[in-house]
C-alpha cells in the first residue's frame, strides 16, 4: 500500500484491536480516555477514546492488500499481497505458539509476477485463503491457497491437485503449488466467500460478476457488468451483495443474479471502499474519493407479494467524521453504529458513532415511545405515585371518561366529583351548570321561558339589566353596635346569588344552609366570612369557635374569635388601627378578607374584591350585595376580563354560556388542553349559536376523536347520544345507505317515503305486522333486489329470528314476529355482503354459514370473506 491510502482492518476476534495498514503495519488498540489500558502517548480518537501503539511491523514491502486470519488461533496473523504477486504470512509481535511459528514468513507465489489486488480468508475452513492477481495470458487470476503443510484433502478433491510444499528451498516456507487455479487469462479486482456455502466464491472479474463453485471449477455463474470492485456480502442477508464502479453501487440479490435489484445515486467522485455495517441490518456506508463525508444508505425492505420487482425504500444520508480527507474507514464488529476513520493526509484516526434518526411515537395513552438502533424506550407516566408531577391532562381525560365524567344531566354538580373531586375550578364549574339548570326548571314551571336565556347569560349580564335595585341599611347581628351598613337589593340581585351559590329557592336572603353546607366540609373560615358578610358578627364567632374545637382544627380560630368580638365602629380606635396593619400576616384569605371587611369605609372594598385567593363566586356574592348599580357593572367587567384573560373556568359564572364564555374556555383549553370539559361544558343548556362556534365544533371533534384512539368505542357512541340529547342538530344522518344496481337510488329511503309502507324498513317485513306486503324490488325502478346467495330469495324477504332456521322459506318465515326490541329493522335481516367479491345475502344467514365455512357460500367462489375484515378481531378497550 506504499504511496496509496490507508486501509483500517478490526481484529475479528479482539473488539479493541484494529491495523492501520499503509507502507507498514501498526497494530492499535482502543480504549477509554485515561483507564489503565491507554497509556501516556495514547493518541485521542475522540472525546472518550484513545489508540495506543501495541506493535509495528515493516518486514512486508510493497503492500497491495491485507487480510486478518479469522480464527483466535494463531493470533494476529495477517496475509499480506505484495505488488510482484506473492502472498506473505506475518504476524505484529504477539507471543508465537508452535503454530504460529510454523505459519510465519511462508510465501505463497504465483506462477507469473504481477500485483495482488485482493485477499479473502474462508470463513469455514480457515486454511484456505483466495487472492485475485491481475491479468496474465498464461495464468489464471484467481488462486486459491492451503496455508497448512498438513492439509488433508477430502475425497471429492482430485489428489492431483494438492501439491504441498515440503519439497521446495527455504526449508519449505515457499509454496508454489495453488489448491485451486481459477479465472484463465482474466482480472480479478475483488473477492469474498459467500457465506451459505464455504465452496462458493464471489469474484469481481475484468467485466463481470462470477460465483466459482469449487466442486465443480470447470463451470461458473457469472454476470456481465462494469460493477466489480469491491464486492461485500451482507452479513444480515447472505443472498445480498453490494459492488461498484466509479461512482455507482450496484446492490445484487444471489437468487436473482441476471440484474442488480437496486443501483444507487451515482456520486461524482469514484468510490474508493463500500461496507456493509455488521451490527445493523440493511446499512452500507461508502467513501469517494477526496471527501470528508461518509454517504450512508439505510435499505428499509416492506413485504411485497412473491414476483413483484419493488424496489426496496432507501433512506440516504451524509456523516462528517472529520473535517479532514478521509483516507478509509471500518466499522467496528460488534460496536453497533460505530466506525472508526482514517485520514488521508496525516493518518489521524477518529473514533466516530453514526447516531440513529430517532423516530418518536405518542401513543393515545400518554406513552411516548422512540426508536434508536435496536433499542426501544419508553417513557410512561407513573401510575399510583404519589410525587409532585402532575398528570398530564390525556391521562385525566382518559381517567374521567371511565368514570362517566359529563354524562350526569340531573346531578349537574356530581360530574366535578366524578373528576377526582381535587379540582377548585371544576367543582365551581360543575356547580354554576347546576344552579342554572335548577332556576331554568323553575322558570318552566313557572313559564317564564324569557328568563331561561337570561340565566346562561351569566351574571355580569344578569346585572347590567338590573332595574328597581333598592337600598336599605342593616345593622349587625349579635353586636352592641348599632351602625347600620348599606346593602342593596333587587330581583336580578338576588339570582346571581343563588348563582353563586349563597341562597336556595325563594324570595327569602337565607345564608343558614350555604353556612351549614360549608360547616360540613369544614371550610370554617369560609363560612365565617359569609356570615359575616351578611352581618352576622355572632354567628361567625360561633362557627370559628365551633372549627377551633373541631377534629383537626386550627386553636388560632379561637384568638380570631377573640379579636372579632372587640369590633367597634370608631374610625380612630385602636382595634382598627392593629387590625388594618395586622390582617395581611393572616395565611387564610378569608380571615384576612374578614378585617379587611370590618375596618372598610362603606363602598370601598377593595381589600375584598381584589382578594385573588377567594373564590369567585363569593367576590361576586359580595359585590352584589355591597357595590351599587354604578360600581357593580364596572366591577364585573374587571373580573370578567382577568378571568377571561388566565382561562379560569369560575369565570364562567360571569360571562355565562355565551361567546365571551367560548373566550374563557378558549383560553382555558389553551392553557390546559382538557377539551372534554370544554365539549360537556357547552352543551349543557347551551344556546344554539354557541354550540355552532367552529371552536366549540373543533373541541366536540378532537374528544371524539379522542375517545376513539383510546378504543373506547362504547364511550364515544355514549357522548354521541348525550350530545344529540342537548343539540339536536348535531344527529348526523345516515351514512350508508343500500342503493340500487340498476338506477342507483337509496332503496331505505325511496321505500320510507312510501306512506302505505309505514316506517322505514317495513318493507323488508321486520316492523309492521305480518301481513304487511314485503317489497322485494326496487321501488324506484321495480327491478328485482339481489338474492340472498343461501336461501336464493329476494332481499327484501323476512328471515327467521333463529340462525338455525335461516334456510327456512316460504310463508312460515313471513308470519314470524320480528318486531321484538322495537327496532327498525332485526340483524337478520339487514343487507350484508362482501365488498371483495360482492356476494353476500340476509345477515342471519350469512353468520350462521361463515360459523362453520370460511369460504364464500357462492359455488366456485373461494374469497375468505370473513377473513378480510380486519376490524372484527378489535375489541374495545372500554368493554366490561
Amino acid at each position: 500500500m506504499s504511496g496509496s491510502k490507508p486501509d483500517i482492518l478490526w481484529s475479528p476476534h479482539h473488539a479493541d484491536r484494529y491495523v492501520i495498514c499503509d507502507s507498514e503495519l501498526g497494530l492499535y488498540r482502543i480504549g477509554p480516555v485515561g483507564s489503565g489500558e491507554t497509556k501516556a502517548g495514547a493518541l485521542p480518537l475522540s472525546v472518550e477514546t484513545a489508540a495506543t501503539l501495541l506493535a509495528i511491523n515493516s518486514d512486508t514491502p510493497y503492500m497491495k492488500c491485507v487480510a486478518w486470519y479469522p480464527k483466535h488461533e494463531p493470533e494476529c496473523l495477517l496475509a499480506v499481497g505484495q505488488a510482484n504477486g506473492r502472498v506473505v504470512l506475518t504476524s505484529l509481535g504477539q507471543s508465537h505458539n508452535s503454530k504460529c511459528k510454523e505459519l510465519m514468513g511462508k510465501e505463497f507465489v504465483p506462477k507469473h509476477a504481477r500485483q495482488c489486488n485482493t485477499l479473502a480468508w474462508n470463513p469455514v475452513d480457515s486454511n484456505w485463503l483466495a487472492a485475485g492477481l491481475d491479468k496474465h495470458r498464461a495464468d489464471f487470476s484467481v488462486l486459491i491457497w492451503d496455508i497448512s503443510s498438513k492439509f488433508s484433502p477430502e475425497a471429492s478433491v482430485a489428489a492431483e491437485k494438492i501439491r504441498l510444499s515440503s519439497g521446495d528451498t527455504d526449508s519449505g516456507l515457499v509454496v508454489t503449488k495453488p489448491l485451486y487455479e481459477l479465472g484463465q487469462n482474466d482480472a480479478c479486482l475483488s473477492l469474498c466467500w459467500l457465506p451459505r456455502d464455504q465452496k462458493l466464491l464471489l469474484a469481481g472479474m475484468h467485466r463481470n460478476l462470477a460465483i466459482f463453485d469449487l466442486r465443480n471449477t470447470s463451470q461458473k455463474t457469472f454476470v456481465n457488468t462494469k460493477a466489480i470492485q469491491g464486492v461485500t456480502v451482507d452479513p444480515h442477508f447472505p443472498d445480498r451483495v453490494a459492488s461498484f464502479f466509479e461512482g455507482q453501487v450496484a446492490i445484487w440479490d444471489l437468487r436473482k443474479f441476471e440484474k442488480p435489484v437496486l443501483t444507487l445515486t451515482e456520486q461524482p467522485k469514484p468510490l474508493t471502499k463500500v461496507a456493509w455495517c455488521p451490527t445493523r441490518m440493511g446499512l452500507l456506508a461508502t467513501l469517494t474519493r477526496d471527501s470528508n463525508i461518509i454517504r450512508l444508505y439505510d435499505m428499509q425492505h416492506t413485504p411485497t407479494p412473491i414476483g413483484d420487482e419493488t424496489e426496496p425504500t432507501i433512506i440516504e444520508r451524509s456523516v462528517q467524521p472529520s473535517n479532514s480527507l478521509i483516507g478509509s474507514f471500518a466499522w467496528h464488529p460488534t460496536s453497533q453504529n460505530r466506525m472508526v476513520v482514517v485520514s488521508a493526509a496525516n493518518r489521524a484516526m477518529t473514533d466516530f458513532t453514526v447516531f440513529e434518526r430517532i423516530s418518536l411515537a405518542w401513543s393515545s395513552t400518554t406513552s411516548l415511545m422512540w426508536a434508536c438502533g435496536r433499542h426501544l424506550y419508553e417513557c410512561a407516566e407513573e401510575v399510583g405515585g404519589e410525587g409532585t408531577v402532575e398528570k398530564d391532562i390525556a391521562t385525566k381525560m382518559r381517567q374521567r371518561a371511565q368514570s362517566r365524567y359529563g354524562h350526569d344531566t340531573v346531578q349537574v354538580w356530581k360530574n366535578h366529583l366524578l373528576a377526582g373531586g381535587d379540582d377548585p375550578q371544576l367543582k365551581s364549574l360543575w356547580y354554576t351548570l347546576f344552579f342554572m339548570k335548577q332556576y331554568t326548571e323553575d322558570m318552566e314551571q313557572k313559564q317564564q321561558g324569557s328568563k331561561q336565556a337570561l340565566v346562561y347569560s351569566g351574571i355580569k349580564n344578569i346585572v347590567k339589566s338590573s332595574s328597581g335595585t333598592t337600598e336599605n341599611r342593616r345593622c349587625w347581628s349579635g353586636s352592641d353596635r348599632q351602625t347600620d351598613v348599606p346593602r342593596f337589593h333587587s330581583e336580578e340581585r338576588s339570582l346571581a346569588l343563588r348563582l353563586c351559590g349563597w341562597i336556595n329557592r325563594g324570595p327569602d336572603i337565607n345564608v343558614e344552609p350555604f353556612l351549614r353546607s360549608l360547616e360540613g366540609e369544614g371550610e370554617w373560615e369560609r363560612a365565617a366570612a359569609v356570615a359575616l358578610f351578611n352581618l352576622d358578627i355572632r354567628r361567625a364567632i360561633q362557627i370559628l369557635n365551633k372549627g377551633a374545637s373541631a377534629e383537626r382544627g386550627d386553636l388560632n380560630l379561637n384568638v380570631v374569635a377573640m379579636a372579632l368580638s372587640g369590633y367597634t365602629d370608631e374610625k380612630s380606635s385602636l382595634w382598627r388601627e392593629m387590625c388594618s396593619s395586622l390582617r395581611l400576616q393572616l395565611k387564610n384569605p378569608y380571615l384576612c378578607v374578614m378585617f379587611a371587611f370590618l375596618t372598610s369605609e362603606p363602598g370601598t372594598y377593595d381589600g375584598v374584591l381584589y382578594e385573588s385567593s377567594v373564590a369567585v363566586t363569593d367576590r361576586v356574592a359580595f359585590a352584589c350585595m355591597f357595590l351599587n348599580d354604578a360600581q357593580l357593572p364596572r366591577y364585573m367587567e374587571k373580573l370578567t376580563s382577568e378571568m377571561k384573560e388566565v382561562g379560569n373556568l369560575e369565570g364562567i359564572l360571569l360571562t355565562g354560556l355565551t361567546k365571551d364564555g367560548v373566550d374563557l374556555m378558549e383560553s382555558y383549553v389553551d392553557r390546559t388542553g382538557d377539551v372534554q370539559t370544554a365539549s360537556f361544558c357547552m352543551l349543557k343548556g347551551s344556546p344554539g349559536e354557541v354550540v355552532k362556534d367552529p371552536r366549540v365544533q373543533c373541541w366536540i371533534e378532537n374528544y371524539r376523536n379522542l375517545l376513539d384512539a383510546w378504543r373506547f368505542w362504547h364511550k364515544r357512541a355514549e357522548f354521541d347520544i348525550h350530545r344529540s340529547k342537548l343539540d339536536p342538530s348535531s344527529k348526523p344522518l345516515a351514512q350508508v345507505f343500500v342503493s340500487c344496481n340498476f338506477c342507483g337510488k337509496s332503496i331505505s329511503y325511496s321505500c320510507s317515503a312510501m306512506p302505505h309502507q309505514g316506517r322505514g324498513f317495513s318493507q323488508y317485513g321486520v316492523s309492521g305486522s305480518p301481513t304487511k306486503s314485503k317489497v322485494t324490488s326496487c321501488p324506484g325502478c321495480r327491478k328485482p333486489l339481489p338474492r340472498c346467495a343461501l336461501c336464493l330469495m329476494n332481499m327484501g324477504t323476512p328471515v327467521s329470528n333463529c340462525p338455525g332456521t335461516g334456510h327456512g322459506t316460504g310463508k312460515s318465515d313471513e308470519k314470524v314476529d320480528l318486531t321484538r326490541e322495537n327496532k327498525l329493522a332485526q340483524f337478520n335481516n339487514w343487507f350484508t355482503w362482501c365488498h371483495n367479491c360482492r356476494h353476500g345475502g340476509h345477515a342471519g344467514h350469512i353468520l350462521s354459514w361463515f360459523r362453520d365455512h370460511t369460504e364464500c357460500p357462492v359455488s366456485a367462489c373461494t374469497c375468505k370473506c370473513m377473513q378480510l375484515d380486519t376490524t372484527g378481531n378489535l375489541v374495545p378497550s372500554d368493554s366490561h
